[in-house]
């Protein structure tokens, strides 16, 4: 079941994200715990948001797959940083890891 991305071209068009989505009906729904920047081992990894970012979406995917689900069955992310935090870095970093999915628009 597909995820139908929905972007009004009167809005803003976000290559981080849609403005809405629709999830069809009888869908399932996984919700992903609150994940951050530790290996398997339970250890934070690097001392900056890049690398804490990238293993926090790492962490993410693989729960996905356990659930047999890919980052295209998304319907909202949300990324919490720390104040102060360079953002730019973060998503820079996310930017190695989450790959760009081209949202199916609705017909």
């Amino acid at each position: 079941m597909a995820i139908t991305h929905i972007n009004p071209p009167s809005m803003h068009a976000s290559p981080a994200f849609s403005q809405g989505t629709i999830v069809p009906a009888g869908a399932q729904i996984l919700c992903v715990g609150g994940q951050n920047g530790v290996d398997a081992d339970g250890q934070v990894v690097g001392n900056s948001i890049g690398p804490q970012t990238e293993q926090a979406l790492r962490n993410v995917i693989a729960v996905l797959a356990e659930a047999g689900a890919t980052q295209a069955d998304v319907a909202k992310l949300t990324i919490h940083i720390v104040p102060g935090t360079d953002v730019d870095a973060g998503f820079a970093a996310s930017l190695s890891v989450w790959v760009t999915i081209q949202p199916r628009s609705r017909s």
